[in-house]
This record gives C-alpha cells, sequence and structure tokens, in this order.
C-alpha cells in the first residue's frame, strides 16, 4: 500500500474539522489539493473511506481503522522529534491538554506558568463538557485529560491533581442566607438549578443526594456554570458547584454558599490518560511542573480562601 505521510495529515485533518476547506485551511494548500490526496489514499485502501450525508461527512468502517492509525503515527512522530529535543537538552513542541468545562477556571493559570518555564512550548487546549472529554481520551487525542470523574468503562491511568469541594449556593438575599446551619432536609422545598446530566459535577452532585436519600427538586438543567450562577442569583434555585467556578468572592455575584449538613462534597480533579499510553516528554516536563507546584503551594492557593468559608 503506498500511502504518504503527507496523504494521512491532510486525511486527518479532514477527520478532525469535519470539511475539505476547513482541512484545505488548516493544512495551507487549496481545496482541490485536499480532494486529489483524498482521493489517492481512498484508491491506495482500496475501500471508501468516506461518505457526505446532507453536507456532513461520516467515515466508514475502513476510514475509522484508517483514522486511528494514522493518529497513532502522527503521535509517534511527534514523539519522536521530543526525544530528540530531549537528547539535545531542549523542551518543546506542542502538549495537548482536554480539560472539562469546570477546570478553565484554573487550568490557563497553571499552563501559563508551564509556557513561562518553557517558551518554545505550544498549548492545545480544549475545554468541553465531560462527555467531550471522555471521548478525547477514549481516541487518545490528548496528552493528558484533566477531569474530576474519570470513567469507570475505560482501561486508564488516573492520578489525584487538587481537590475539588462542591459547594451548596444560594442567591446573597435568600432567606437561608444567614443560617448557621442547615439539615438537608431544609431544602425539601426548595428549587434546584442543577448542571446537564453526564456532567462531572452533576453526577457527583446526584450521588451524593442519593446516598443521603435527598431528592432535590431540579427547576432547571444548564450546561453552564456561568449561567447557574446568574439564575441563582437572580432568586430561580439553588445549585451545586465547584469550589473553582466560584472565584474568591462569592458575594461580589450575589451569591452565598450555606452551611448544609453533607457539604462540601469532597471530590478530586485527576490527570487522566489511557493506561499504557506513551507519554511524551513535554506530557512529563508538564507533570513534573503540575508536581513543583503543588509541593510550592499552588494546590492550598487554589483550594483555600474565603469561597471555602462561605464569605
Amino acid at each position: 500500500m503506498n500511502v504518504t505521510f503527507r496523504q494521512l495529515q491532510v486525511f486527518l485533518a479532514v477527520v478532525d474539522t469535519g470539511s475539505v476547506s476547513a482541512a484545505a485551511r488548516r493544512c495551507h494548500v487549496t481545496q482541490p489539493t485536499v480532494s486529489m490526496q483524498l482521493k489517492e489514499l481512498t484508491e491506495a485502501v482500496g475501500m471508501p473511506l468516506y461518505e457526505v450525508v446532507s453536507k456532513r461527512l461520516s467515515l466508514t468502517a475502513a476510514g475509522e481503522e484508517l483514522a486511528r492509525t494514522a493518529r497513532a503515527m502522527s503521535e509517534e512522530w511527534a514523539a519522536f522529534g521530543q526525544r530528540i529535543d530531549g537528547l539535545r537538552g531542549l523542551t518543546r513542541g506542542r502538549l495537548r491538554v482536554a480539560v472539562v468545562s469546570t477546570a478553565k477556571y484554573f487550568m490557563p493559570r497553571l499552563l501559563g506558568g508551564f509556557c513561562a518555564r518553557y517558551p518554545e512550548v505550544d498549548i492545545a487546549l480544549e475545554v468541553l463538557n465531560r462527555d467531550g472529554v471522555v471521548q478525547r481520551l477514549r481516541e487518545n487525542r490528548d496528552d493528558l485529560c484533566i477531569m474530576s470523574l474519570p470513567p469507570q468503562d475505560l482501561p486508564i491511568d488516573q492520578q489525584s491533581f487538587l481537590p475539588n469541594p462542591l459547594l451548596l449556593v444560594a442567591a446573597r438575599n435568600h432567606s437561608l442566607a444567614s443560617a448557621s446551619s442547615l439539615p438537608l432536609s431544609a431544602l425539601a422545598e426548595e428549587r434546584f438549578i442543577l448542571r446537564e446530566p453526564g456532567s462531572g459535577t452533576r453526577l457527583a452532585g446526584d450521588a451524593h443526594f442519593a446516598a443521603h436519600g435527598f431528592r432535590p427538586r431540579v427547576r432547571m438543567e444548564l450546561g453552564s456554570n456561568e449561567a447557574i450562577k446568574q439564575a441563582v442569583a437572580g432568586g430561580l434555585g439553588l445549585a451545586v458547584l465547584s469550589r473553582h467556578a466560584l472565584g474568591e468572592h462569592v458575594a461580589d455575584d450575589g451569591l452565598v454558599v450555606l452551611p448544609v449538613e453533607h457539604f462540601p462534597i469532597h471530590a478530586n480533579w485527576f490527570i487522566v490518560s489511557l493506561q499504557g499510553k506513551r507519554r511524551s516528554l513535554l506530557a512529563e516536563a508538564f507533570l513534573q511542573y503540575l508536581a513543583d507546584q503543588r509541593e510550592a503551594g499552588l494546590r492550598a492557593g487554589l483550594v483555600e480562601g474565603d469561597v471555602a468559608r462561605g464569605k
């Protein structure tokens, strides 16, 4: 089978972008060039690699297999380049990280510090909901993933990274806002605004409520922490949110942390990758950087503060 590495790169660009025109822009070539590369690649494989239905590109079974193989080859080539750089005493290349949406409140700061230490590093950061991150993990598309609830149906390596306390918040003018202590049963008639089903926060919250025999009355489900904060501040209900999504001064957003029994929920952030994944030198350097920051006290800075005390 006569296939070039460039053809595989173009094919992956089409897979990732979903269109020939977008792939052409990514690869800095013309659309006819991409179409020709795909035609030659299809002829070399001897089977259709994709089909277009309602203007959407979908991979065939052969295309899926080729995409997995091409991605593995691309990753190995990138890792080879990083190993050569390592032999030269250099740390550069591209670090690919996928994080769930709540992690966006602290990961850019950590990545910024890492880039300051290694200025020749490029970062590809994907911020998605949990299902999106799990799908990228399944496809082995990133050096590492950050999430609070790793999947149990995949062979993975996971490493606890930071505490991720989940708090129960209300509007600052809520009738329960001034309480010094509340049993969970006191919230039986309250309405709740929760993250969408499948999110890490929602899964942890649902499991916690079920463990204590409490069923929240759900008014609405939203896929954005910021939208939930606005809805809570507007008096639409209570919410369970990560401490990291609340910022340093809850009151500035018109919110208050309620002192409810069995809260906060003690969750954690995890660094996750597929089991047996061969980490690049750059990924290893980033993991060491995270460990250095934790030892230096960044962990305490991300976990403690006015928010955790409900101020």
